[in-house]
């Protein structure tokens, strides 16, 4: 039976749902998928965002300077015309070793971003050594079509490019956003002191990429020019201690840690916008599933599914200033009500768009046209694919 091997540095929650779809999908084309997966840094472990896929197998991880340097080995679990999927990033040495290995028994793939949207150098030595990295595998899997425009400008062939539209499980947030009563949301209203007043909410790792100074400078702001403003602020993170201090000093902020399940959708229920003036990733589906417009801003720090928000339509993607984004803020809480209706069915419309099967799909169809062009045989990187663009969904 082909197996596709795909290694992932650690495991997080939203992923295990992912890779049940993968398994089942890819055993009915007589493939078999195997999951690796390591241990999180000390500072991810604080997130509270990992996930157990019960037959994976384990990886021994070992970190050096403070989590800039991972040795994280595999080889025994490889054969010979294995698929292998790895992520690229400059911290995984085995991963480097795999690249520069020559005359591979098998094909190599990775699965990412296509660079690091985050990376305040983009010019620099690191990126640069990264670019190079990108031409040295057989296959890609791009997170969004920024990651595979990002890619394809890095040299890779796009034919070669399979495009996934990065999801987490919309339909299980959808179902458990269903389940919420308008009584529920009210009781919980009236225990925050919420009641008839416009809630913007936070959720994410508390971490600096998320910006949570400039995230409550912007809504002391926004509280200023409206007494009635409240923000909710859901996660957990490094930045803990902040956000704590915070809430102390602020009545019109609550802070409630990590959430899931229904606890989770009762509180995202209660708001009228997400704000998130740093780093978006995948919150902004819960936005979308929630109906919830989402702020941010131009920062330049975004990760690929920032390719998901339609400014002025699902979202607003605004100036990179406390002014600028506290009246945004403010002007949408404060308007007639018609053009944030408009921007919550918008987003809810989107929602539709992106789902965990669509990407669980488009990741198989990608590794079925992978070995249907390199072959059983081992790596190509060398040879030109004749063939039209890999790009699913």
């Amino acid at each position: 039976m082909p197996r596709v091997v795909i290694v992932q540095r650690r495991m997080t929650h939203y992923r295990v749902p992912l890779f049940e779809l993968m398994r089942g999908e890819l055993h009915r084309h007589g493939m078999e998928l195997v999951v690796l997966s390591g241990d999180a840094t000390a500072a991810e472990a604080t997130k509270k965002d990992s996930g157990t896929l019960a037959w994976a197998h384990h990886l021994r991880t070992r970190y050096w300077l403070d989590g800039r340097v991972c040795w994280q080995p595999f080889g025994e679990f490889l054969q010979p015309g294995d698929l292998v999927v790895i992520t690229q990033e400059n911290r995984l040495l085995y991963n480097h070793w795999l690249t520069c290995m020559t005359g591979r028994s098998f094909s190599l793939a990775f699965w990412g971003h296509g660079r690091n949207f985050q990376s305040n150098r983009p010019a620099g030595l690191k990126e640069k050594f990264k670019a190079w990295t990108t031409r040295q595998v057989d296959w890609w899997f791009a997170y969004t079509e920024v990651s595979l425009q990002a890619i394809a400008a890095a040299g890779f062939p796009s034919e070669r490019i399979t495009l996934l539209n990065n999801s987490i499980d919309t339909h299980k947030l959808q179902a458990e956003r269903d389940a919420v009563t308008p009584e529920s949301v009210a009781a919980l209203r009236a225990q925050f002191g919420f009641e008839g007043c416009p809630v913007a909410v936070f959720i994410g790792a508390l971490t600096e990429e998320k910006r949570l100074d400039f995230l409550i400078d912007a809504c002391e702001r926004v509280h200023s020019g409206n007494p009635a403003f409240r923000l909710l602020i859901i996660g957990d993170g490094p930045r803990r201690a902040f956000v704590e201090a915070a809430a102390r000093r602020h009545s019109w902020l609550v802070w409630v840690g990590a959430l899931s399940g229904e606890i989770k959708a009762r509180h995202l229920a209660m708001a009228d916008v997400l704000l998130m003036p740093g780093m978006v990733g995948l919150v902004i589906l819960d936005a979308f599933v929630f109906g919830l417009p989402m702020i941010t801003t131009d920062c330049g720090i975004h990760s690929p599914e920032i390719a998901y928000l339609e400014n002025g339509r699902n979202g607003l993607l605004v100036e990179n200033t406390l002014d600028a984004y506290a009246s945004a803020v403010g002007d949408l809480l404060k308007d007639d009500r018609g053009r944030l209706s408009s921007m919550a069915d918008a987003a809810k419309e989107s929602a539709r768009t992106f789902s965990l099967e669509a990407m669980a799909h488009n990741f198989c169809q990608g590794i079925l046209t992978a070995f249907s062009v390199l072959g059983s045989g081992g790596s190509s990187t060398a040879q030109p694919v004749a063939q039209g663009r890999s790009r699913s969904g």
